[in-house]
């Protein structure tokens, strides 16, 4: 069966486009046809112009040197500058907003051939007030958030790849619940340049998509290194199971999808420990809203000056409640906060990485609440690479991903070790 263009993989495009197999206008005029026939429906968009995107596909097809990435059509969370498309924040105080350059992300996809489709719909300044966009295989249920807008698109065949944060769960979340692959870096791996801040000890850009291929030829563009495949594992890995004291909170999908993936795997030959986290780390949970809110009144001062009567109910309580803390209390909860990370290592002793709950269960019905963060903002606020794999479906049929976790700066170990869980998992 012949698949459609907009349903191809990044890298099938790339390839498809170098080769001369097909046009990168042609893949553009697929996924807007596509975006024409669900947006009504999903809302994953908060700026489209397809006109401005066959433009860049026609200056790509006419270069005589095609970029790692030649043609493919990415979405940008509307949280990051775009010089030629406005960045609204999911906020009315920046309607009509228009960067000057481009952030660092975006200027490096454009110089490696990327076609930016659009700016996908983000909750208000990433945080938990949501937008429009609903989840493209329930519409009643949300797509999770904050980068709402990129895993649907990605999810519905929008666009084969798309930026997010997280600060909290904004990637592992949606991508969890829109059942594609989510992946947050180890902090500060990729430039946050342009990118409007949350909580800047915690911030982090990723990507979603809809294959691990995919988020290595992404990677490599915007991080200006030489593009090869990582090597596969020598061996079956050990497994960390890492359940957490959260493990109750989690619902009977969330924990059947822990439980029948380590199950795959050990039918595969893992190893496995089970692990249970310091004590300390349990109180992470209880400071990640004291440094959230401080660091978000810090960073929105300007905003909160200028424009509070524009901002959510939601987030005038962060931000008043960040102005609240003392600066000798958030200094307390990040001592903590490093202190836990500082203990890492030992955590993944005799273990190649964590296999632990992504979300707390499928993706809620409404779309007002976006879910919980708490089983991704504890690994967030650790600094260490996680990914979500869709491994698992409910019974409702609706997807249930896990999360795979590897120590800070093991980002390629953490592809290796994705790639063989997904392998054996026949994803």
């Amino acid at each position: 069966m012949k698949v459609s263009l907009n349903a191809l993989t990044a890298t099938e495009i790339a390839d498809g486009i170098v080769s001369g197999k097909f046009s990168a206008e042609a893949v553009t005029r697929a996924c807007i046809d596509r975006i024409d026939e669900r947006e009504e429906t999903v809302g994953a968009w908060a700026f489209f112009d397809p006109d401005l995107a066959l433009e860049q596909a026609r200056s790509v097809d006419a270069a005589a040197k095609k970029g790692v990435i030649a043609g493919v059509p990415v979405g940008i969370k509307d949280i990051i500058d775009t010089q030629d498309m406005p960045t609204g924040m999911g906020s009315a105080l920046y309607e009509d907003h228009q960067p000057l350059i481009d952030a660092t992300c975006v200027a490096r996809l454009k110089a490696a051939g990327a076609v930016i489709m659009g700016k996908t719909v983000t909750c208000e300044f990433a945080g938990l007030t949501a937008g429009k966009t609903t989840n493209p295989h329930d519409p009643s249920r949300t797509p999770g958030g904050s980068s709402s807008g990129s895993s649907a698109a990605v999810s519905d065949n929008m666009a084969p790849v798309a930026l997010g944060t997280q600060t909290g769960g904004s990637i592992i979340r949606p991508s969890s619940y829109c059942g594609i692959i989510g992946f947050k870096p180890s902090f500060d791996t990729l430039s946050l340049k342009g990118v409007f801040p949350a909580a800047e000890s915690l911030d982090t850009l990723g990507l979603h998509a809809r294959s691990l291929d995919d988020i290595e030829l992404i990677l490599s563009a915007l991080l200006q290194r030489e593009h090869k495949k990582t090597p596969g594992l020598t061996r079956p890995p050990v497994v960390g199971l890492c359940k957490t004291w959260m493990w109750d909170d989690a619902e009977p999908e969330s924990r059947a999808a822990v439980e029948t993936t380590l199950e795959r795997l050990k039918d595969a030959g893992a190893g496995v420990r089970e692990l249970e986290l310091p004590e300390e780390f349990e109180w992470l949970g209880d400071v990640r809203g004291i440094i959230n809110c401080r660091e978000r009144a810090s960073v929105m001062a300007g905003e909160w000056a200028n424009g509070k009567h524009q901002l959510s109910d939601q987030l005038q309580r962060t931000v008043q409640q960040g102005l609240d803390t003392s600066y000798d209390e958030y200094l307390d909860a990040i001592y903590l906060m490093e202190t836990c990370r500082a203990r890492m290592n030992q955590t993944f002793e005799g273990c190649d990485f964590l296999l632990t709950p992504a979300v707390d269960g499928e993706a809620p019905i409404g779309l007002k609440e976006t879910g919980s963060p708490q089983f991704q903002a504890l690994w967030t606020m650790l600094h260490v690479p996680t990914i979500t794999l869709p491994t698992y479906r409910a019974p409702s049929g609706m997807p249930v991903g896990v999360q795979l976790v590897a120590p800070h700066r093991a980002d390629r170990s953490l592809m290796a070790i994705a790639r063989w869980v997904l392998e054996v998992c026949e994803i």
